[in-house]
């Protein structure tokens, strides 16, 4: 590597220490758990002591980036601190790998490829998140949705032709759904409740978290599928406008599994992208014959 090289992988570093220093110090304001804000705080800390490293051996100030740091405390705040540390986690690891190859010429950057092995490993050992707990609703009510709504606007679609019509069906049938499959979350989270510990005030609190949660990723998912019938007339540009949403929200739903959980995005696209798409082309042909 040469010279010029190496200066610009340690200031495109310099420039990163200081964008997660600022975020980590930023997420701990947001972190209520006491534990877990004084180890964002504390990695804060060592990351704007890394930067001061690196500026000592470049002789030159850097700046974090505020986009990122604005993006990533916004993606905190939509998504979850755990879906942002994993994130966040993946550039831990490119940079220990990136201070590694510049061991030899400065032996001073042990010291921080160790400490992001530490955070690493103390970030992993902090992550816990309601939303990430609540998954397996959130899937029950996105999978549900798909699958049901892209089927009853493919047939819709054949049997009546109109996009005011359809989108007015759709939002009965879709919120209609939401709240029937809310309410079997419900009974059915209570009566695991029931079986295993009695049905207390805080088994009542999660069963009425998980339908909360089932019921909000459906509304979510109609609205979005039912939008592309309310803005255009042309009722078979509306359901290509529709299924392309739908392949969106399910790309959109995986890589956010990908990362939180650490599951194959390829795996899960192409099951729900299949299942959702065998249904729709069924229905379609059932409001063929119906029409």
């Amino acid at each position: 590597m040469t010279e010029r090289e190496k200066n610009f992988v340690l200031l495109a570093q310099l420039r990163n220490e200081l964008t997660e220093s600022a975020v980590y110090a930023r997420l701990a304001a947001m972190e209520k758990n006491p534990g877990n804000r004084e180890l964002l705080e504390r990695i804060s800390a060592d990351e704007l002591s890394h930067a001061r490293m690196i500026s000592g051996i470049l002789g030159c100030e850097g700046r974090p980036s505020a986009f990122r740091v604005v993006w990533t405390v916004f993606c905190a705040r939509v998504f979850g601190l755990v879906f942002v540390l994993k994130l966040m986690e993946r550039g831990e690891n490119a940079a220990a790998g990136a201070y590694r190859e510049l061991l030899e010429s400065y032996p001073q950057l042990k010291v921080i490829a160790e400490d992001e092995d530490r955070h690493e490993t103390e970030l992993i050992g902090m992550l816990d998140d309601e939303r990430l707990r609540n998954m397996g609703a959130i899937v029950l009510g996105l999978n549900d949705a798909l699958v049901e709504l892209t089927g009853a606007l493919a047939g819709f679609t054949f049997a009546l032709g109109d996009s005011f019509k359809i989108a007015k069906l759709g939002l009965i049938t879709g919120l209609a759904a939401a709240m029937s499959m809310a309410a079997s979350a419900f009974l059915s989270a209570r009566a695991d409740a029931e079986a295993g510990n009695g049905a207390g005030e805080a088994e009542e609190g999660c069963a009425l978290k998980t339908a909360l949660y089932t019921g909000m990723a459906y509304i979510v998912t109609v609205l979005l599928l039912v939008s592309p019938y309310m803005f255009i007339s042309n009722s078979t540009a509306a359901l290509a406008v529709m299924l392309l949403a739908a392949l969106g929200i399910i790309a959109f739903f995986n890589f956010y599994l990908s990362v939180a959980r650490e599951t194959s995005f390829r795996r899960g696209f192409l099951v729900m992208a299949g299942i959702s798409a065998l249904v729709a082309l069924i229905s379609y042909g059932f409001g063929y014959l119906l029409r």
